[in-house]
């Protein structure tokens, strides 16, 4: 049973199947001293501004700053309890010699100087108000929580060779941590001997100011995708002060209570990320001048699609011609750091089983009708490669890391620009070479919505960033139904350990990304629980054969579930069966954190086969999921799709378990 817990009307509060683990944390909200690694002061007394009022020879300025905002005082508090705990603070301080620097660059005598509304934008850059980040949270990339300014901190190193080749940290590039992972009472502080500023440029104008990316930006400019990339803030969107954060009750199959908390975002955003080769990179492959580019443009597209051949080279505007492919495959309408977008950090080392199967992902582009697909091998993250590891058919294109990628900010004001070591292109090889496989695509994937709030990759405490009904790009939803994404928790029995969490008498619609033209399974993949609903599923509006019920178990002998032995011949015998229902078992390939058994091994998380159609990738289509249960408590965790081509599925080998 799911109750409200204040006045602010939710439509039930949900989450996916859990496992009766112990709780988990990640080192991002310790709650002693002993865990904080390779910190260089620690306190179980102080707390940040505290700790900074010690040492004025080295924050007096950074404090003068914040006592003229709310926020010296916030840092003075103990944390705020929430249901997952102490919410801790990370703290960017920059040091005196740091503030001097920044008056110097602005032209301030002094802080004084520095008007009230700047002073506040300032603290906010440089506070993250949900978690303690430690250095060792994360290897490279992005922090998983926004600052209170609604911008990323992007970590990346280097090697000090002067000092033994100790690791140097950097923050946004230009800010060097000085010292780190200092522990307070209420969170960590890091100092800084530079102030962290945020982009005031929009994602074209950033990516024309980069001196070493002349032939992408006179491209983007002379194809017009740059007028695609100027929107911000949705000045359309509100929220009431009673719907920020509201609290619902779920519980879970063990049988115990737990408390969910579920916000709407207070701003909903326009971001993008572009993925660029630098003028070095076309110059290897003999690309000098834009009319190269147009030449080498040509000769890639005219292949993959021919019917246009031709007909298109004049108008560089003109969504077929070869250029404006070119260059809008290499956008994403959506923001995603270096670590953002296949699951990386402590989840990939702690569950995913990358013996057999790398991290992958899925997204749409703004080459209208195709996708692109990303891979995280150990070597770094990839996008159209193919193959497990080390070993690939298709090496695809290496995304640089914020390290390898210089002291360049790459940040706008509404996205980000990632440097890549190749020429990225929707080539016939990529359609019907890399994309020749079966596509899962997690749920927190299917609308940009859910990554530009940051909702998709958000981990660190149990919690849903609910969606207004009207503000999900890609889909449809009435009244009476909930949509919110839930935080990544490694203990969730689900894939990639989150879920979008759907409830109240439900009838969501949503787009399915592109795929290259063919017959392709679409499978709907789903954790089970007594307390689900009952949903109908169309294509189109088309029905997808009886309704789901999402309260049976995979042992339910109209499903067929029973555990893997060690006769291999048996196994697949009783996949097959399962299939002929209509089911399968989870993938192998992935586990909660604290469990040996994979997602195959566990009766409740299932496959279910919806349909199998012919798809052109040319034409949109819709999946439609109605709750047909007449219960308002009723949900559904929505895990991932899957589109299963022909050639995969119905191959003479057999569709693979991963």
């Amino acid at each position: 049973m799911i109750t409200k817990i204040n006045r602010t009307r939710v439509m039930s509060g949900v989450f996916s199947l859990l496992i009766p683990l112990s709780s988990f944390l990640f080192t991002a909200c310790v709650d002693n001293d002993d865990d904080v690694p390779e910190n260089y002061y620690a306190s179980t007394k102080l707390t940040a501004s505290a700790f900074l009022d010690e040492r004025p020879e080295e924050f007096s300025e950074f404090i003068g700053i914040m006592k003229r905002t709310p926020y010296y005082s916030m840092l003075s508090t103990y944390g705020t309890y929430t249901t997952a705990g102490l919410l801790r603070f990370t703290v960017f301080a920059p040091n005196n010699d740091g503030i001097g620097r920044y008056l110097k660059r602005h032209g301030y005598q002094s802080i004084n100087d520095i008007p009230e509304e700047t002073c506040d934008t300032l603290v906010r850059t440089h506070i993250i108000k949900k978690g303690a980040f430690f250095t060792t949270d994360i290897g490279e990339g992005a922090l998983p929580e926004l600052n209170m300014a609604d911008s990323y901190i992007v970590l990346s190193s280097d090697s000090d060779v002067a000092n033994g080749n100790k690791l140097i940290y950097y923050i946004n590039k230009n800010s060097r941590m000085v010292e780190y992972n200092d522990s307070v009472i209420n969170g960590v502080v890091h100092v800084l001997d530079n102030v962290i500023t945020k982009s005031s440029k929009l994602l074209p104008d950033k990516i024309e100011e980069d001196s070493t990316l002349t032939l992408f930006n006179y491209a983007l400019r002379l194809t017009g995708m740059c007028d695609s990339l100027l929107r911000d803030e949705d000045e359309t969107y509100t929220i009431g002060l009673d719907s920020v954060h509201t609290g619902v009750m779920v519980r879970c199959t063990s049988g115990s209570a737990l408390y969910t908390r579920s916000f709407w975002p207070e701003k909903r955003y326009f971001k993008y990320t572009a993925f660029v080769e630098p003028d070095s990179v076309f110059h290897a492959h003999n690309i000098y001048t834009i009319d190269d580019l147009k030449a080498y443009a040509k000769q890639v597209y005219d292949q993959t699609y021919p019917e246009d051949a031709g007909l298109y080279d004049d108008d560089p505007k003109d969504r077929r011609n070869p250029l404006n492919r070119f260059v809008s495959y290499h956008l994403l309408p959506r923001i995603g750091q270096y670590n953002s977008w296949v699951q990386s950090g402590e989840l990939r080392e702690h569950c995913w089983v990358t013996t057999i199967s790398d991290p992958e992902e899925f997204y749409e582009t703004m080459c209208p009708g195709t996708i692109m697909r990303f891979a995280g091998p150990s070597e770094g993250l990839f996008i159209n490669r193919k193959g497990v590891n080390r070993q690939y058919t298709v090496r695809g294109v290496k995304v640089l890391s914020p390290s390898e990628s210089g002291s360049t900010d790459q940040n706008a004001l509404n996205g980000v620009y990632h440097y890549i070591d190749d020429i990225l292109v929707y080539s016939p090889e990529v359609r019907d070479v890399v994309l020749n496989c079966r596509v899962r695509i997690d749920a927190t994937s299917l609308s940009p919505d859910f990554m530009n709030c940051n909702g998709k990759g958000r981990y660190g405490e149990d919690i849903l960033t609910g969606f207004k009904n009207a503000y999900i790009c890609d889909w449809k939803v009435s009244d009476e139904t909930y949509v919110g994404v839930h935080s990544d928790v490694g203990y969730w029995n689900s894939y990639c350990a989150n879920a979008v969490c759907i409830s109240g008498i439900f009838d969501v619609s949503m787009k399915l990304p592109p795929v290259p033209s063919g017959t392709y399974e679409i499978r709907l993949g789903y954790t089970c629980g007594e307390e689900r609903g009952v949903v109908q599923i169309y294509l189109n509006n088309e029905p997808c054969g009886i309704p789901v019920d999402l309260r049976v178990y995979g042992v339910d002998p109209t499903i067929g579930w029973t555990e893997d032995v060690d006769d291999e011949e048996e196994n697949k015998a009783i996949d097959k069966a399962m299939h002929n229902r209509g089911y399968m078992k989870g993938t192998d390939s992935y586990h909660p954190w604290d469990a040996t058994n994979t997602m195959r091994a566990t009766m409740w998380n299932l496959r279910r086969v919806l349909t199998t159609q012919y798809l052109d990738s040319s034409k949109e289509y819709y999946l439609r999921f109605r709750q047909v249960l007449d219960n308002s408590d009723a949900y559904w965790s929505f895990d991932y799709l899957e589109l299963c081509p022909k050639s995969v599925y119905g191959s003479p080998e057999g569709e693979d378990t991963h």
